[in-house]
């Protein structure tokens, strides 16, 4: 049941967090998305909005991840990647009503739920390179996976560049701060189009 269930959660819930969150910025009033953190969608009456978008995440991956163990179960990054789509699921999920506090992601926070969002959100984009890292070793030993060696190598890459990115336009001095919210997408859309096409190769393969 979860081999079947499990890719269909890692396509369809990515693309429907992306969809909320860039839908809410544009009609929210004030929200600016190019210097604004996805975070920040959570604070005030429509808040609601965004924290109940995150738990949604947070439950499609934890499917997703169920529906990779099963599809993986011995091998290399059998237990590891699983566990680490787990965790950033679990991270996603218990996000959700943690709110995090206005104009800040890892520091500064100054309430109890913003500090936790913060210590959440820093795992979800730590461990966001290291899974795809510890699932291309699996691709390079499985022949049946070698579509996803470049793409997986690209994407984990690109997201620990941006996630030093995020930490240098954290500060308000920084030059990169008003391009905050704009650095701070590019690290999850990656993460999403990389479970996006691993959930689509799970679908095929169980077809097959």
């Amino acid at each position: 049941m979860m081999k079947k269930i499990g890719p269909w959660a890692g396509m369809l819930g990515p693309a429907l967090f992306a969809l909320t969150f860039t839908l809410n910025g544009l009609l929210r009033p004030g929200y600016h998305p190019v210097r604004m953190y996805v975070s920040e969608l959570s604070i005030g009456p429509q808040g609601w909005i965004q924290q109940v978008n995150f738990m949604v995440l947070g439950l499609c991956l934890a499917a997703f991840a169920v529906g990779v163990s099963k599809a993986f179960p011995a091998g290399k990054a059998s237990r590891a990647g699983p566990v680490l789509l787990g965790i950033i699921a679990a991270c996603y999920f218990i996000s959700g009503p943690l709110v995090t506090d206005p104009a800040a992601m890892f520091d500064n926070q100054r309430t109890v739920h913003g500090f936790l969002h913060g210590i959440f959100g820093a795992l979800v984009f730590s461990l966001s390179p290291a899974c795809c890292f510890v699932f291309l070793r699996r691709f390079r030993a499985d022949a049946a996976w070698r579509r996803m060696r470049p793409w997986t190598l690209l994407a984990g890459i690109v997201m620990a560049l941006v996630v030093v990115l995020m930490k240098i336009a954290q500060p308000l001095p920084s030059p990169l701060n008003p391009w905050a919210g704009l650095i701070q997408r590019c690290s999850m859309l990656t993460f999403y189009a990389w479970v996006i096409t691993f959930a689509l190769g799970l679908k095929r393969r169980s077809k097959a």
